[in-house]
């Protein structure tokens, strides 16, 4: 027997996505006088790659501090009161290393949670993740957060290639403060 229906109900499991799209943090007007942050996530040359962009950072600028800072696990995000304590003492910050699935993403979420507390942040990831960090700053609601991107491998370069990335760095990181495009 062939029963005819009429109408057909389909329930989308995937439910409804309802998000704030937070704006990043205002942008500063000038880098001279600035306390500068730089969060070391702890990742293979990220120490290597943080200094050597901070080198040439304050040789171009008069910061009125640097506080460095290292979380001790890639993987996670920064505790919040680092991060709380980052926001206090800092007015920009540049952190690094995004160049794999979970660090990528835990930049981007410590690059977050300092933009929210109105502290302009560089996070620094390299291009093989790209697409990730797109993906992870939409869903934490802050598409408008532009990543520092920098070549791809960082853990196994020669000195020369990390003074290329190193370049690559100071100049999208005073882009990403300032507000340049």
């Amino acid at each position: 027997m062939l029963t005819t229906i009429d109408t057909l109900t389909v329930y989308d499991p995937r439910g409804t996505l309802r998000q704030t799209v937070t704006p990043t943090a205002p942008r500063v007007q000038a880098l001279a006088g600035l306390r500068l942050g730089v969060l070391d996530n702890s990742k293979w040359n990220a120490n290597k790659l943080l200094r050597g962009s901070l080198a040439s950072l304050k040789a171009q600028h008069e910061f009125a501090a640097v506080n460095y800072y290292v979380k001790h696990s890639f993987s996670k995000d920064a505790a919040p009161e680092l991060i709380q304590q980052i926001a206090a003492e800092c007015d920009i910050v540049l952190t690094a290393i995004g160049d794999c699935g979970s660090c990528c993403s835990c930049c981007v979420r410590d690059g977050i949670a300092l933009e929210q507390l109105g502290v302009p942040s560089a996070v620094i990831i390299t291009t093989e993740f790209l697409r990730e960090t797109k993906l992870t700053r939409a869903a934490i609601g802050m598409p408008g957060l532009q990543p520092v991107v920098i070549d791809h491998p960082i853990s196994s370069i020669t000195d020369a290639e990390m003074q290329a990335r190193m370049a690559q760095v100071v100049a999208q990181a005073q882009q990403v403060w300032l507000g340049a495009s």
